[in-house]
Parts: C-alpha cells; structure tokens; sequence
C-alpha cells in the first residue's frame, strides 16, 4: 500500500511539473500554464494544448463541470443586497425597508434613514444623505441627473437604475445596454434583469441558455429570485437534487416562496 501511494504521489508530481502533452519539463526557460478550465494539467504552450485536447476533453469538461457547481452551490454569506453602510445590519430583501441614494449610490435601510431625518428634524439641520452628506434632492429630475452622473463615472449600482428607468420607458435597448455595463462590472441585479430580459425576450429573442447563465451569475452574488429561477429550470428538467440545492439556499437568505 506504502509503494502504490508513493508511485500515485510521483505521478502527481509528474503532472504538476512536466508539460501533459510533451512531457518536456519546467525550468527558468520553459514555463508550464495551467489547463484554465480544469486546473488539473499543465501545457508548455498553446500548440500542446491543441494536440491534447482530444485526450484530456471529457476529463477536462468533467472538472470543469465540478468547480462550477463548487461555486454555484455555495450559500452566499449575504444577499445581493448586502449591509446597510452605516448600521452594518443584512439588509433586508423587501424593497419597503431600504432606500437608494441616488447621491452616492449606497442603500440604507429605513431605520438609518429615520435616525438621520430625526436628529436633523431635532437640530434644525438641513437634509443631507445619511451616507455622503450630500443635500437631499427633492425633485425626480434632479433624481435622474444624479444617477446619469454615477452612470458616467462607471457605478455599476446607478447604472442597473438607469436601466431599469429606460425598461419603464420601453426603452428596452438601452435598459439592456445599461445592465449589460453594470454586469461586466461584477452587479448582481443586473445580471438578473438581463436573465429576465433573455427569459421574457423582450426587445429581443428569447436565449434560455443565455438566460440560465445571467441567472448564475446573479445567483452567485446572493439574488434569491435567479435562485428561484433556477431552481425551477432544474425542477422542469427533473433535475430534483439540484433543484431543492437552490431552493435551500434561496430560502436561507430569505426568499419565502421558495419555502413553498
């Protein structure tokens, strides 16, 4: 037993050290890069990893397959959402109890929110952001032209907005634009309105595929509704182990109806 587990770890070493194609060796001259789907061989270069794709394809896919699913089915510590900025509390998934300041482009839950209106109410201060200091506006227009400005200083969160604005206006094109941006930028939301945009295929055709992949994105950074979706997608396909993975960790963050 002794022999064979050596012979297994010398095999290992091999793998980790010589080219999978060629078997050449590193050293200072020849650097080895890992198969960047599945991590688990090296290659001197691109023409060896050609010649030996169509031995290493299924073990590589199958891995693949594996970390995917390794961080797809992780539970997030937190929703999509996250922390309120000042109070550090989760903040919670009905909208009702958050806000966004179009200001600075922070959401803060209600209770932060009422604290500040009534220390200023309290000492006769002017409204200011809870977050920036920034004075409140009062008027949708100047909403809109604070968003427009994050916007165009890269915010991935005033952007989802902006998209979300044009999508109201049936401006679906642009909306898509907007999310599109916001989600190369690592927002969650935005990826799951792009999900629902590929699902419900409006300004557009409908791309499941398309629309499953978004979903996991969103999923990945705590949105319980692509959760939901997903969970559902793999229910049809009578996918039931999969489908309940995602209803427990949808459930867990807080989405009620996927207790149902």
């Amino acid at each position: 037993l002794g022999e064979m587990s050596s012979e297994a770890d010398a095999m290992i070493d091999f793998d980790d050290k010589c080219c999978a194609s060629c078997g050449i060796a590193a050293n200072d001259d020849i650097k080895l890069k890992n198969c960047t789907a599945c991590h688990l061989v090296k290659y001197c270069g691109v023409k060896c990893q050609r010649e030996h794709r169509s031995k290493h394809k299924r073990e590589c896919k199958k891995r693949a397959a594996e970390l995917h699913d390794e961080i797809l089915f992780k539970q997030p510590e937190s929703s999509h959402h996250g922390d309120c900025p000042i109070c550090c509390l989760p903040l919670s998934l009905d909208a009702q109890k958050s806000g966004m300041m179009t200001c600075c482009s922070k959401q803060i839950c209600k209770g932060c929110s009422y604290a500040n209106a009534m220390r200023e109410i309290r000492e006769s201060l002017e409204q200011k952001c809870p977050f920036c200091r920034h004075p409140l506006q009062s008027k949708d227009e100047d909403f809109g032209q604070n968003l427009m400005r994050r916007a165009e200083a890269n915010d991935p969160v005033a952007m989802r907005e902006m998209g979300k604005r044009r999508r109201n206006k049936g401006d679906y094109g642009k909306a898509f634009e907007y999310w599109k941006k916001a989600a190369e930028l690592g927002d969650s939301d935005a990826h799951f309105q792009i999900s629902v945009f590929y699902q419900d295929g409006k300004g557009g055709e409908k791309d499941v595929k398309k629309a499953i992949y978004h979903a996991e994105q969103a999923a990945i950074g705590g949105h319980p509704r692509a959760r939901f979706y997903l969970g559902y997608e793999e229910l049809r396909n009578k996918r039931i182990e999969r489908a309940m993975k995602h209803l427990i960790i949808a459930a867990n963050l807080g989405h009620d109806e996927s207790l149902r």
